[in-house]
């Protein structure tokens, strides 16, 4: 059977070519009798294709079927005038953790669930406080008896949990929906300048060793490298007093362990974060439907934006003999830059500005 995945124009003159192969093949032998009309010729075509683009297709090119031997026009796969390429949707998981449904919090989940729906995306949400989601280890966490009995290696006997269908039915949950996640969006308040409880049990007992993260494959080499993460929070101090001179100090340094450490240490591309500053009562309520006008509008084309820039596995000794420190010729091509490499990797120079709240243009080794 002839499959045609070329342009109509260049199927069109292919065929062409072929129907006259098959006439000069024909004049060798003794002559059929010929077809009563055209639609005894392209009727083969049209009676076998169904309702839709493909008889559509024949019927548009009935007058160049005619011109085809019957054997040869019996055949054909016609291409419809405009093919239509049915993509699978992208996945997103929203992780939720704050106790208030009247909150601001929730109001920004809600948003992201109107505007990541809008755009075609299948969207799940893991609202902790309302599933009573436990943050506590424990060796309740799995069934069966510890490869150790003496003293349990949570991280060990949850992987093997993991691998064997042991896991409990609460964090199998979340790790069900985690791995069918392409975008996973965290949205809390920030408690302490770091996440709260509730959220940090998530990621202590569903980052499960083996499926999260290993330490053969972790970084910009981990599980997660084409799953995009981003963390939506409030805060109730202003942005002012975030930054290098404020009060709190520079943010880039509390979201250091929260987006290298964690995050892309499972290997996620992790995305600028979207930061509420000065979130309370005192906030005007144009203000608030401004950020939640401003967020659907950023999620919308959130799967084009560049990930933040993170120092890659290629540049480090990885081995326990080195140390796992940068190798010796990138400190010294450093030692030029008026910046350091990472935040966390900044070789006693200033930290690169806005290093972990916008995305920048990615170190590349020479």
């Amino acid at each position: 059977m002839l499959k045609v995945g070329i342009s109509l124009k260049a199927w069109k003159k292919k065929l062409l070519a072929q129907a006259g192969g098959a006439r000069r093949g024909r004049e060798r032998r003794p002559q059929r009798p010929a077809v009563a009309d055209e639609a005894e010729s392209a009727g083969p075509v049209l009676e076998r294709a169904p309702a839709g683009p493909r008889r559509a297709a024949a019927l548009r090119h009935r007058p160049l079927l005619k011109a085809l031997p019957r054997s040869l026009a019996r055949s054909l796969v016609l291409p419809p005038r405009c093919p239509v390429v049915a993509m699978a949707a992208r996945r997103a998981l929203i992780v939720l953790a704050h106790q208030e449904p009247a909150s601001f919090n929730h109001a920004m989940q809600r948003a992201a669930v109107e505007a990541l729906e809008g755009a075609g995306w299948i969207v799940a949400v893991s609202d902790l406080y309302a599933e009573r989601f436990d943050p506590v280890l424990s060796r309740a966490d799995f069934a069966g008896d510890p490869d150790d009995p003496r003293s349990l290696n949570y991280a060990k006997e949850a992987g093997l949990a993991w691998k064997e269908g042991r896991l409990r039915g609460d964090i199998l949950s979340e790790v069900e929906k985690l791995a069918a996640a392409d975008l996973v969006l965290f949205q809390f308040p920030l408690h302490w300048f770091g996440l709260p409880a509730i959220l940090k049990g998530w990621f202590d007992r569903v980052l499960v060793q083996g499926f999260a993260y290993s330490y053969g494959a972790m970084y910009d080499q981990g599980p997660f490298q084409k799953k995009k993460a981003v963390l939506s929070f409030t805060t109730g101090g202003m942005g002012s007093m975030y930054t290098p001179a404020g009060i709190n100090g520079d943010i880039n340094i509390l979201l250091w362990p929260i987006q290298n450490g964690t995050l892309h240490f499972c290997g996620f591309q992790v995305l600028a974060p979207q930061i509420a500053f000065s979130i309370g009562q005192h906030t005007p309520e144009n203000v608030r439907s401004q950020i939640l006008e401003d967020w659907k509008k950023r999620l919308r084309a959130i799967w084009e934006e560049e990930p933040l820039s993170f120092a890659p596995n290629s540049l480090f000794e990885l081995n326990f003999a080195k140390g796992f420190v940068l190798k010796k010729d990138v400190q010294e091509e450093r030692e030029k830059e008026k910046y350091g490499l990472t935040v966390g990797q900044h070789l006693g120079k200033p930290f690169p500005p806005d290093n972990q709240i916008k995305a920048q243009e990615k170190y590349l080794p020479h």
